[in-house]
């Protein structure tokens, strides 16, 4: 055949495959068969063959095939992917229409309700009208790379579907978020398929669905029918009045929508759904954990704005926790970071609200005795919220009179273990214990702290049993010789390690503070103090009279910080960090200046600043720093190989500058 000729034919039969595989796939609606199906893709498959030039970026031919991937990537969120506030009963759901209703000053608001998917949340965006890349959830703000594996869903169009009823806008640059899911059947055939192989068998369909999606290969993912289902669209688009247009703009473009989201008019409504769905969700060809209320208008939402990782306009209902009966076959205990030791039930495996559950929490020695609990009881488990299995009660009347009262331990691994007065949670005397160390180790490499890649919980163990490192200011003295030669680490590897290493060492004030793991101090506190004291110097010099005035700082975290401060070994930690090479940056107050009133977002990676620093630099001129790109945004400073932020500041007319341009405005 003719290139002419084929490029045609090759044309045709990726829009005619679209077709049948958009009616297949989202809308449930066949109109060919499989071996029909299969033998138009086999012929254009034939054609790219013969004219590797001719195949393109949304052909059908290359969801699968790409080569597995040596590590994840990390992105930043265009916006923020918030978590919701979680409610249990019709009370807290009426709780929250009072808030909305003083908050927005009306007696009248129209929701929008959904059921919502038990799966992970997933943001997909799309350049040129092509898919370009899909990032997880992550930590909210920054999350992994991996288009390589979502590629291969079909229910991801690899080219978005042409409407005159779509904004032109979404074919330069669009994002849609959804859940990836794993539905019943498929999930039940994935576990016969293990269990014939020896395999480990998948806990529920959630985690069968994460576990395939962060697969390096994506050939893996490839072999499973994975869906995703899309519900909300996080831009600023003509015609996004409410939610609502939001789900319909997503169904034009071709996406998978949930089939039972419905627009409500009142709280009676709601209520209505909730209870239909509390029976009819177990006929659902897939699982869910609840139901997702929202503000329907976009611009009474966007108004109630965030109230810590959740925005006020959207709560999520879960339904009442599934319960179970099993046996306590042990309780043990866990070692915190803090020293913190926590009892945990081993349980005889059960299935609790379609997961497995073999561990459950007790939280606390005082707690297992009010419960009366003892080893060979029969319990009473549930998952509260559906997440965190709980042992609720024993039932006495099944005792044999074999069953075991349980101590918490006086030493563990000749450590003695003691419980101040007034306080509920028994403690290592000593903290310098391996396992501590460990755990203390993990949480200052962690993602809010000092967010270093490559080094995770296995490698820090394997480093720790090498002698290599005792403490954190060991990890900034490792060299490439130290790792070569060991398990997982040839030269590249060891190279990319230290690169990281050397690449994370400069942190903001708040992220150090958070990092060395001060009891009671997350990262808001963390970044609160940092606000308060500016300097590495001030903050370990602050006097313990000056910490309960903190905003945000209560009794007992002032009291945490003073005695934390008052340690000369954590003093003589901070020195010893700094002198192997940490640079701790000064927290900027936010002030007056010349960037006053701007907002800036940086992207790709720049020659001469970290983004630590670079951001700071805006704060210390009055100016404020933003990880997403809207209308609003004042400036973009795209280092080399900007991300997709570059793409939608072009599409938007924002104001695009260099590295050097940015260099010039600071001076």
């Amino acid at each position: 055949m003719e290139k002419s000729k084929a490029n045609k034919r090759a044309q045709e039969l990726r829009e005619v495959i679209a077709e049948y595989r958009y009616r297949y796939h989202v809308l449930d609606d066949p109109t060919i068969t499989d071996e029909v199906y299969d033998s138009l893709t086999r012929e254009l498959r034939k054609i790219e063959e013969e004219y590797p030039d001719l195949i393109t970026a949304d052909s059908p031919t290359q969801r699968v095939g790409g080569k597995a991937l040596s590590k994840f990537k990390s992105i930043e969120h265009q916006k923020p992917m918030l978590s919701l506030n979680d409610i249990f009963d019709i009370e807290e759901l009426e709780a929250w229409e009072k808030r909305m209703h003083k908050l927005t000053g009306k007696k009248e608001l129209e929701y929008y309700a959904e059921l919502k998917m038990d799966g992970l949340a997933m943001a997909l965006q799309y350049e040129d009208g092509v898919f370009k890349r899909a990032i997880t959830r992550g930590d909210g703000k920054t999350g992994e790379d991996v288009t390589h594996t979502v590629k291969t869903i079909q229910t991801v169009p690899l080219r978005l579907k042409k409407s005159r009823k779509a904004p032109k806008e979404v074919y330069n640059f669009f994002e849609i978020r959804g859940e990836v899911i794993i539905p019943k059947k498929e999930f039940e055939r994935i576990n016969k398929d293990r269990e014939k192989q020896g395999l480990p068998l998948f806990a529920n369909p959630r985690n069968a669905g994460a576990g395939t999606i962060r697969q390096l290969d994506p050939s893996v993912a490839a072999k499973r029918k994975l869906q995703f289902i899309g519900y909300a669209i996080e831009m600023d688009l003509p015609g996004l009045t409410n939610h609502s247009d939001e789900h319909e703009l997503a169904r034009e473009l071709g996406f998978k929508v949930e089939p039972n989201d419905t627009h409500k008019k009142s709280l009676k409504e709601i209520e209505e759904f909730i209870k239909y769905w509390a029976e009819a969700r177990e006929k659902l060809p897939y699982q869910t954990d609840g139901l997702v209320i929202t503000i329907n208008n976009n611009a009474e939402f966007e108004t109630l704005g965030v109230a810590g990782k959740a925005p006020r306009g959207a709560v999520a209902y879960k339904y009442p926790a599934e319960t179970a009966t099993t046996v306590l076959e042990d309780i043990r205990v866990s070692i915190g970071r803090t020293g913190a030791v926590t009892p945990y039930a081993v349980l005889k495996p059960v299935n609790v609200a379609g997961s497995t559950v073999r561990r459950a929490t007790l939280h606390n020695e005082d707690e297992i005795k009010r419960k009366d609990l003892r080893i060979g009881d029969t319990v009473i488990i549930q998952k509260a919220g559906d997440i965190i299995p709980e042992v609720i009660e024993p039932i006495k009347k099944l005792r044999s009179g074999k069953e075991k009262i349980w101590k918490m331990p006086k030493e563990i691994n000749g450590v003695a273990v003691v419980r101040a007065e007034g306080e509920a949670v028994a403690r290592l005397a000593d903290l310098s214990t391996g396992e501590i160390r460990w755990q203390q180790l993990i949480h200052f490499v962690s993602k809010s702290a000092f967010d270093i890649d490559g080094l995770g919980e296995k490698i820090l163990a394997q480093l720790m049993e090498e002698g290599l490192i005792e403490s954190a200011v060991d990890i900034f003295k490792l060299q490439k010789d130290d790792l070569v030669g060991l398990e997982r680490f040839a030269e590249t590897s060891a190279q990319n390690l230290i690169d990281s290493i050397k690449e994370h060492s400069k942190v903001t004030l708040g992220r150090f503070i958070y990092a060395l793991g001060i009891r009671h101090v997350g990262a808001k506190t963390a970044n609160d103090i940092a606000q308060n004291y500016h300097r590495l110097d001030s903050f370990m010099n602050a006097k313990s009279e000056d910490l309960n005035k903190i905003e945000g700082i209560g009794e007992v975290v002032a009291e945490s910080l003073a005695d934390w401060l008052g340690e000369s070994a954590n003093h003589k930690l901070v020195k010893d960090l700094t002198s192997a090479g940490v640079e701790v940056l000064n927290e900027e107050p936010k002030a007056n200046g010349k960037f006053t009133g701007t907002t800036w977002v940086f992207t790709g990676t720049l020659n001469e600043f970290s983004r630590e620093e670079a951001g700071a630099k805006v704060r210390a001129l009055g100016g404020e720093v933003t990880n997403s790109v809207s209308k609003n945004t004042s400036y973009v400073v795209a280092g080399e190989e900007p991300g997709s932020k570059y793409a939608k500041a072009k599409s938007l007319g924002v104001n695009i500058i260099s590295e050097l341009d940015f260099k010039n405005k600071i001076k």
